[in-house]
């Protein structure tokens, strides 16, 4: 799928995948999944999130806005009101998200019972 035009940047090289990578990189996935409950004020969602910096959840919001996934509504009160929303895409791309993310609740057990049989081998070989 990608198309090279002699320009080594990612993006341009394989755009697909920088999309893939914002939708499920570990706050991605997070604020796609709160945000398809309803719209959030930065530090509500920072709250429902838990364990995100400042920093960080405003570079996944620039990020996910500027794909088009996260829409930005900046009200013009004092205090400043922003609110953040899914647009129809990234209400798409959140649902499917939520999918992996059920799935993977559902099957921890079987994950833990393949690690645990994986570490034991591990460990005989050692021995």
């Amino acid at each position: 799928m990608a198309v090279s035009n002699g320009v080594s940047n990612g993006e341009e090289m394989c755009p697909y995948r920088l999309v893939l990578e914002h939708v499920t990189s570990r706050w991605g996935v997070l604020v796609l999944i709160e945000l398809l409950e309803r719209p959030y004020r930065f530090g509500e969602l920072r709250r429902a999130i838990g364990r995100v910096s400042e920093k960080m959840l405003t570079q996944t919001l620039q990020t996910l806005e500027r794909d088009g996934l996260v829409h930005r509504d900046a009200k013009p009160v004092i205090p400043p009101r922003v609110d953040y929303s899914l647009t129809d895409l990234g209400r798409e791309a959140a649902q499917q998200v939520r999918g992996l993310a059920l799935w993977t609740s559902e099957r921890m057990g079987e994950v833990q019972k393949a690690r645990e049989a994986y570490d034991m081998r591990k460990a005989e070989s050692r021995t």
